[in-house]
């Protein structure tokens, strides 16, 4: 029978979410650029960078009970498409 280390997993996990976050604080790095350019508001930009600061340490990491669960913790809306698919 094959087992999972769950511990393993997470980090694994985590490890991937901060492989992702590059790209997209790089993307969120030129809307920035762009609204400063126009005077536009950059506070959903700035909510949205801390977010992918914060994704390491998502709650649905940490209280993901089985694989199945820490996939889908995997925040598409913030990190992009999930390595998983």
């Amino acid at each position: 029978m094959i087992t999972v280390d769950l511990t393993k997993a997470k980090e694994i996990h985590k490890d991937l979410v901060r492989k992702a976050r590059p790209e997209q604080f790089t993307k969120l790095d030129i809307e920035f650029q762009k609204a400063q350019e126009t005077s536009a508001s950059t506070s959903a930009i700035v909510a949205k960078k801390q977010a992918l600061r914060d994704a390491p340490a998502a709650s649905a990491i940490t209280n993901a009970s089985d694989i199945t669960e820490l996939k889908a913790a995997w925040d598409t809306a913030t990190l992009g498409d999930s390595p998983y698919n």
